[in-house]
């Protein structure tokens, strides 16, 4: 990524870019390949440095962690204040509020960034989600903007000032959650038609092409029908049926899930995304389960046209529950962290470059543009009619699955979700009362204001008290 970023920028007018790798063979490699660039390579940092014109603007594109420190530190040992060192790793965005606190005295800006978009994207144009002082931005804003993605709708640049300090790597984090919980969902919406219907994966890719045509329009949907379609060449067969069931992961997914019970706020469908990669890749437990009972008699639909559609609805439920949980992390992160954040401009840098973009984040920047303070993106208008429309669909595709043995984690916890959040009452009132039982927690009551406790080992009478810890 970080050479393609490298010649995103030199392809643009005005750009003229220094380049340095601690291995001076890839520095060089890089030159000789791409001469049209007009690279400044350099094989030192002190050479790197002194190639930068002042104010100094550095990208780092290394592997996150100690690596991404040792190139901070030679950089800031040379840089002067006013200087500005950008990491756009996949950094953890409490080393970026570190790093960032490290540096202020000195007077250079760090900048944690998040871009979006892969290999492809950072050479054609990635979405971009730069944290730092609004001063940072000033210099780099206009930068950026000639280098990121261009939303098809407004042509408007996939980039924008998320916050200071962490913010950006902290959004960059949510989208990677979202992008695992979307890529659970379709992959359990595969796994239902071709369990179903008994299409082959050619076929069915054929769907999700189809699908690709309506509101479900979006990258992750349209890059399915092209893996479904693709045969090995060794064997012949669908190449998905090759391919080792057992899905890898690179840490970003996990952290927002950990960041989000840090937060209390509850991401269930981004969690379960994560843990069936998880589950897939434990191999031993899996081969010594297959002696476990399931369904007596393999299931097929009795209509497979209608069965596709209702997965179709229950797919895009459950896609706008994994949004709308994400968003609302986004929005407890800016209250504890101290970010301004506008959710509706994080929704709109979305909508081109990255991975998770997708037709109905339009929908999402219209809900915060025309409510800042929603409480939860799935009762905007526009989202609460499209799961009131699945919603049948939704929970006779969850209850279909539970009942053939197919496991849809990511679609059950978001129903879950759903229902939870739409309940007048919750069985927490029991928890409380256990809580209470064994260990003095505490409990508010419906009828009347206070913190209240009964004497369990007592007389069982009730006494009104201070909160305990919760």
């Amino acid at each position: 990524m970080g050479s393609n970023l490298a010649r995103n920028l030199a392809s643009r007018d005005g750009n003229t870019v220094a380049v340095f790798n601690r291995s001076p063979e890839r520095t060089r490699t890089l030159v000789s390949e791409h001469p049209e660039a007009g690279f400044v390579a350099s094989e030192t940092y002190d050479d790197f440095v002194a190639s930068l014109a002042k104010p100094r603007t550095a990208i780092i594109m290394v592997q996150a962690g100690r690596g991404t420190d040792a190139v901070i530190a030679e950089l800031a040992a040379r840089f002067e204040p006013g200087d500005i060192i950008v990491d756009g790793g996949n950094a953890n965005f409490h080393d970026t509020i570190r790093r960032e606190a490290e540096l202020k005295p000195t007077g250079i800006h760090f900048v944690g960034m998040g871009v979006s978009g892969g290999e492809e994207g950072a050479l054609n144009g990635p979405s971009i989600m730069p944290g730092g002082t609004a001063e940072s931005y000033e210099t780099l804003g206009p930068i950026l903007k000639t280098i990121a993605a261009k939303a098809p709708e407004d042509g408007e640049p996939c980039v924008t000032h998320v916050g200071t300090d962490g913010a950006g790597h902290f959004v960059k984090m949510v989208h990677n959650g979202i992008e695992y919980a979307d890529m659970q969902l379709i992959a359990e919406a595969y796994d239902l038609i071709r369990h179903g219907t008994g299409k082959s994966p050619a076929e069915i890719a054929d769907i999700f092409a189809a699908w690709n045509t309506t509101e479900l329009e979006s990258y992750l949907i349209e890059i399915t029908a092209e893996v479904l379609r693709q045969v090995d060449a060794a064997t012949g067969e669908p190449l998905v049926d090759v391919i080792l069931d057992q899905a890898g992961a690179k840490g970003t997914g996990a952290w927002t899930v950990q960041n989000a019970l840090d937060l209390g706020v509850p991401v269930s469908g981004i969690a379960e995304a994560v843990f069936a990669r998880s589950l897939s890749s434990k191999p031993a437990q899996r081969a010594a389960a297959q002696a476990l009972p399931g369904p007596a008699v393999a299931w097929k639909a009795d209509d497979a046209d209608v069965f596709i559609d209702e997965v179709r609805r229950a797919l895009y439920a459950s896609k706008i529950i994994a949004y709308s949980q994400g968003f609302d992390e986004i929005i407890a992160g800016a209250e504890q962290f101290g970010w301004n954040i506008d959710k509706g401009e994080i929704a709109k840098i979305w909508r081109a470059g990255c991975i998770i973009r997708a037709r109905f984040l339009n929908r999402i920047a219209d809900a915060y543009a025309d409510d800042p303070e929603l409480v939860a993106l799935v009762v905007a208008p526009y989202f609460r009619d499209a799961v009131a429309e699945a919603e049948g669909a939704w929970r006779k595709v969850v209850a279909t699955a539970a009942l053939a043995g197919i496991p849809t984690p990511a679609f059950s916890s978001s129903l879950a979700y759903y229902d939870g959040l739409r309940a007048k009452r919750l069985p927490a009132a029991l928890i409380q009362g256990q809580r209470d039982f064994f260990g003095a927690h505490t409990y508010k009551r419906v009828d009347k204001d206070g913190v209240f406790h009964t004497l369990w080992s007592g007389d069982r009478s009730e006494i009104e008290t201070e909160p305990s810890w919760h």
